[in-house]
């Protein structure tokens, strides 16, 4: 792929995420795609990401903004940064109680590309930053 296709590739991907369509990001993925999660263990294949994503999109409702997409000249690798403004919907195990709280955090993705279709995902966040910003006031409780 050149640039410009990984480019567009990734593009394709993050308008899927806003959307909430996870069956195109899933279509964007090869078959043994990585999926490394900040703080989290990795996941591998097409079915443990749709898994994830699913989810996802149950305990948090996001959106990414001011994407910056990148690419290598090769179109083997790619990478953005960009802002999540989200909503914190449902609790996770091991982080605070959801109760509907707001939160923007920079992240960043890196991606690897083969044969047309993203066959790694590894994406960073400062998670003290997010509980930080989600961690309810037990006075408010």
């Amino acid at each position: 792929m050149s640039m410009t296709e990984t480019r567009e590739l990734l593009e394709a991907y993050f308008a899927a995420f806003n959307a909430g369509e996870t069956g195109k990001m899933v279509a964007l993925v090869t078959d043994d795609v990585i999926h490394d999660v900040n703080q989290g263990e990795r996941r591998v294949g097409k079915e443990e990401f749709w898994a994830f994503n699913l989810l996802m999109s149950k305990s948090y409702k996001e959106q990414l903004n001011n994407i910056v997409v990148m690419a290598s000249e090769d179109g083997t690798r790619g990478s953005a940064e960009f802002i999540v403004d989200g909503t914190y919907l449902e609790s996770q195990d091991g982080l605070p109680k959801a109760g509907g709280q707001t939160y923007t955090l920079p992240a960043g993705t890196f991606f690897e590309v083969r044969e047309g279709k993203i066959s790694r995902i590894t994406t960073y966040y400062n998670l003290q930053d997010w509980i930080s910003q989600v961690s309810l006031d037990p006075a408010a409780e």
